[in-house]
């Protein structure tokens, strides 16, 4: 009997697939999108943290203990490669600010500086008051998305798309699909009360989230586990939360 992924209330309406996939990217980055970009308008950004929870609780409401293992919810006992995972994603974050500031400098054409603007970090804060609130930051930003996103994109989004295409063809698609969500992050951009596009800008910033979310993948596959994708992750938020609040 061939084994199945889905948990049995689930698998008479699906079939673990690419189409299921699909279902997936539409049920959750749509809304994701959109909440987002009203955030960057409000600047109330606690329904971003609901989203990181629910998607971090996809693969446990549709997956039975199978699935979950299959498509990466396992531990690991390579310690290095974990070790590694979080040094890679640290790296990129840093190249991804040099890039910025070097093409845009303070504007918010730069990445970096405008989703920095989210973070409502005091121009005056300075000394142990500065460390507190980056400390706060850095714990929340290598949590929260790094283990919702990885679970979701990494994790049953991939391993959906896997077995219909699979490993390497479903890692283009889960990239695409965590890069294109990210424009709501910055691409579309609100500031002093209108909204822009900045096409080229945009592109590499897409192009950027791609390549990582690769390099999330491959992490993925060294460790044999997702958790090598949240470390990787979670170094990638590390380095560009200390770039925000000590470098621009």
């Amino acid at each position: 009997m061939t084994k199945t992924e889905l948990k049995p209330f689930w698998n008479k309406l699906f079939k673990f697939d690419w189409k299921f996939g699909l279902f997936l990217i539409a049920l959750v980055c749509i809304p994701r999108f959109i909440l987002v970009l009203q955030a960057n308008q409000t600047g109330n950004y606690e329904p971003i943290g609901a989203v990181m929870f629910v998607s971090a609780l996809v693969p446990f409401i549709f997956l039975n203990k199978y699935g979950r293992r299959k498509i990466g919810i396992i531990g690991t006992e390579n310690i290095a490669g974990l070790v590694l995972s979080l040094i890679l994603g640290v790296a990129f974050s840093f190249l991804l600010f040099f890039l910025g500031k070097e093409l845009y400098g303070g504007s918010y054409h730069n990445w970096y500086q405008y989703i920095g603007k989210s973070y409502n970090i005091p121009e005056d804060i300075a000394g142990n008051d500065k460390l507190i609130l980056f400390s706060i930051m850095a714990t929340t930003g290598m949590i929260f998305s790094p283990i919702g996103e990885e679970l979701f994109f990494r994790g049953i989004v991939h391993g959906s798309f896997a077995k219909s295409i699979g490993e390497k063809k479903a890692s283009i698609v889960d990239s695409l699909a965590f890069a294109l969500t990210h424009i709501a992050h910055f691409g579309l951009v609100f500031a002093y009360g209108i909204w822009n596009f900045y096409p080229i800008p945009t592109m590499i910033w897409v192009l950027s989230m791609f390549l990582v979310s690769i390099m999330f993948f491959r992490t993925k596959k060294r460790t044999g586990s997702l958790l090598g994708a949240i470390f990787c992750h979670a170094g990638f938020n590390l380095g560009m939360i200390y770039c925000i609040f000590y470098l621009l």
